[in-house]
């Protein structure tokens, strides 16, 4: 048996469509009407098969939290980012969407007078709105579903538990 040469997965997120894509795949759910949930293999696939193109202001800040704070992260902990803004979102205890929470002062070191810094729309730009878009839809299971902080290389308030610990982040809620 002659070994196949199987690509990284960066360079399946690298190769994200620009433009909307026309039609699912129907690899990942052969079987699937359009009503039916879609279910991915992994979550490079499920990040693959998300266009990159959007105007929804939630998941624009979304993705730019994940592009400052986890571009150079697995996909996972991109993902565990979303999931604690998404969280946090959801919590009633922080700003109600993702913009707000994202904007909110002192939370997130890139904001500057509230605003998300823009972006050059590159390919990792397009996988964090791709990831961004995982996490929205729930497309995806995080290890860090329940967590609502995360942080690089700092220790924590010992009040809080940890979740997960995802590349140089670790969770907490």
């Amino acid at each position: 048996m002659t070994p196949v040469s199987v690509p990284p997965v960066s360079y399946f997120v690298q190769q994200l469509p620009t433009q909307p894509a026309v039609a699912q795949d129907p690899a990942f759910a052969p079987d699937a009407d359009e009503d039916d949930e879609v279910a991915y293999p992994t979550l490079a696939a499920a990040v693959a098969a998300q266009d990159a193109a959007s105007d929804d202001e939630q998941l624009r800040c979304l993705a730019g939290a994940i592009y400052f704070e986890a571009r150079g992260e697995p996909l996972s902990g991109q993902l565990a980012v979303a999931e604690v803004i998404l969280n946090r979102a959801n919590s009633g205890r922080f700003a109600k969407s993702a913009c707000g929470v994202v904007t909110q002062p002192g939370q997130f070191s890139f904001v500057r007078g509230g605003r998300i810094p823009d972006v050059a729309e590159n390919a990792r730009w397009r996988t964090a709105m791709a990831v961004a878009k995982v996490a929205m839809n729930d497309d995806w299971d995080s290890d860090a579903s329940k967590a609502l902080y995360f942080n690089a290389g700092r220790s924590p308030s010992r009040s809080l538990v940890r979740v997960a610990s995802i590349g140089n982040h670790t969770f907490y809620r």
